[in-house]
């Protein structure tokens, strides 16, 4: 149910220079989403009546993924001003004017920070009926951070940012998460009254807990119990160190749900994937996307899965697969490339080194070695010989191919498309299949073998090539001499 007395206003507007990136820091991905749509799940969780997304650097590409996972958000362009202290002032001005309740802060990119503990900071805030709550953490080393200053009574007077400290206020270890509870009155009085002296020359929202103790107002910190919740990403080593621990979760919360996974530190599954009960993962395995597995497959190892379908007691092993079905009891593996369209059918079969694209394979039909299936739609029970290639292309354009029910084709064969191969026809090794073949026929174009005596001692004398025919050649004739039976 919506809390009509709770907006969350996110703050994304950083360019995230540590990050060394093209890309904004808020759109880098851990477990399959950008950070900020972990934010924006967080924020949903809560059933606030408004969110409010403060964006400017790289504003559009940040505006587009935040609508598309919270599309009912309030986008507020941050201006010239630094700080988040006018980040959250232009966010406040955003929400309705009759909007008097609480106003929950969070960072962008602070992707593990989870409901439950925002919901119970909300709670201690109205609890205490503070004007500002805290959530603080005690961290060994809190360099860089900006402490939290109590009085000799526990009060919070302050919060001074680490370039602002004096070396009494550094050796202090509890520190601001950037994560906090306002009431609304409190931002909308105290923000147009907060000013840039200070070392970075920005309007900080930590100013407002030092006038609001000056106005007496009750002010609380309370400490989160697992410091990494509130860890944020700053560069590319703390977003690895935040999407190791998110996955671990991960394959812990599927492993609780009756998945087996062999080797939890080689298995990345990202938060978007679906797997059925009492379904084997492998190690050294990627499952990404929408993948869905149901109950019983066997996947990996060595296997990445993009957006595919899974089904029931299939088998994949040594793949990658992008956009691709597997249906239950397929084989797919070792060392196949499935890309998107690619759907393999109940009990069928894509083997060893063998790549399909935008092919479906029928029920029961196998494509086991070493061949290319692409454009191609192959009927119930057919069987592709080693060694295939469907010639989709013409330089210009794509052209399909498709085989029929209960078809035989031989080695080493390569279908010209378009082209149409019967139900229950063959084709012999070696066969180049430019015209249909009628259902039940057998299709050779296999010229028939000659042998040119002595073409190696004509064209390449002295090769190594022509000294072992010449050894070989004077075997047989001495053989022949020497055996009776083989006199005239």
């Amino acid at each position: 149910m919506t809390d009509p007395r709770l907006a969350v206003i996110v703050l994304a507007a950083g360019e995230g220079t540590r990050m060394r990136s093209r890309r904004a820091k808020v759109l880098h991905p851990i477990a399959g989403l950008p950070m900020v749509a972990h934010v924006l799940t967080t924020a949903r969780h809560l059933e606030p009546a408004y969110v409010a997304v403060v964006v400017r650097h790289q504003r559009d590409d940040v505006a587009a993924a935040v609508l598309e996972y919270a599309d009912t958000a309030i986008v507020v362009d941050q201006d010239e001003v630094p700080g988040t202290g006018r980040a959250v002032e232009l966010a406040v001005a955003a929400l309705p004017d009759d909007f008097d309740g609480e106003v929950v802060v969070v960072s962008g990119d602070v992707p593990l920070l989870d409901a439950v503990t925002l919901g119970a900071l909300v709670e201690q805030h109205r609890a205490a009926t503070a004007s500002a709550t805290i959530l603080s953490a005690v961290l060994d080393d809190a360099t860089g951070y900006g402490r939290i200053v109590r009085d000799a009574g526990g009060a919070v007077t302050a919060i001074v940012e680490h370039k602002d400290a004096d070396e009494q206020v550094l050796a202090i270890t509890e520190v601001n998460s950037g994560s906090y509870v306002f009431a609304a009155s409190a931002l909308r009085e105290l923000l147009p009254r907060i000013g840039t002296s200070n070392a970075q020359g920005e309007k900080y929202l930590t100013d407002v807990v030092a006038l609001l103790r000056q106005a007496s107002a009750p002010v609380a910190a309370v400490p989160v119990a697992e410091n990494w919740r509130v860890a944020g990403v700053n560069d590319r080593a703390q977003l690895a160190e935040q999407a190791a621990r998110l996955n671990a979760m991960i394959v812990r919360g599927h492993q609780l749900n009756g998945v087996s996974i062999v080797d939890p530190s080689t298995t990345w599954i990202d938060l978007t994937v679906s797997i059925g009960q009492d379904a084997e993962i492998l190690p050294n395995t990627r499952l990404a996307g929408a993948t869905t597995i149901e109950r019983d497959a066997v996947i990996g190892p060595d296997t990445t899965l993009v957006d595919c379908e899974i089904g029931e007691g299939a088998v994949v092993k040594r793949a990658d697969a992008t956009l691709a079905v597997v249906r239950a009891f397929a084989e797919v593996g070792p060392f196949a490339y499935l890309r998107p369209g690619t759907e393999l059918s109940g009990g069928g079969k894509i083997g060893t080194f063998v790549e399909t694209k935008n092919a479906k394979i029928g029920r029961g039909s196998k494509v086991p070695h070493l061949s290319y299936i692409g454009d191609t739609e192959v009927g119930e029970g057919s069987n592709i010989g080693a060694g295939t290639i469907t010639a989709n292309y013409d330089g210009v354009n794509k052209h399909r191919t498709t085989v029929g029910s209960h078809v035989r084709t031989g080695s080493h064969n390569v279908f010209v498309a378009p082209v149409t191969i019967g139900d229950g026809a063959y084709t012999g090794a070696g066969t180049v299949v430019r015209k249909p073949v009628p259902p039940g026929a057998l299709a050779v174009n296999v010229a028939p073998q000659r042998n040119m005596e002595r073409w190696v001692a004509a064209n390449r004398p002295g090769s190594a090539a022509a000294e072992a025919a010449a050894a070989a050649i004077a075997e047989r004739a001495l053989g022949a001499d020497s055996d009776p039976a083989g006199a005239e």
